[in-house]
């Protein structure tokens, strides 16, 4: 039996978070086989607020591992979905 885990990454101030964000994301690359950011994007304004959806695969425990580090930076919310099959 098989598991996906989908995580839902918000983040409330792109500017001042995303720099650690990003840093977390590339440290666990090798578990990340989906990633889709999102943002409002206006004419001459980009929103302050982001959405990343992840597809996990690989070592589940290294899914825990990411979802608790991103959970500790301040600014963050972050959800999960697990998918059995």
């Amino acid at each position: 039996m098989g598991k996906i885990r989908v995580l839902g990454i918000y983040i409330h101030d792109r500017k001042k978070e995303a720099g650690e964000v990003q840093r977390l994301l590339t440290g666990f690359g090798c578990i990340i086989k989906t990633r889709l950011g999102l943002h409002d994007a206006f004419d001459d304004d980009c929103s302050d607020r982001g959405l990343i959806l992840l597809e996990l695969a690989g070592d589940q425990n290294l899914w825990n591992d990411l979802e608790e580090k991103l959970s500790k930076v301040e600014g963050i919310t972050v959800k999960n979905m697990d998918f059995d099959f």
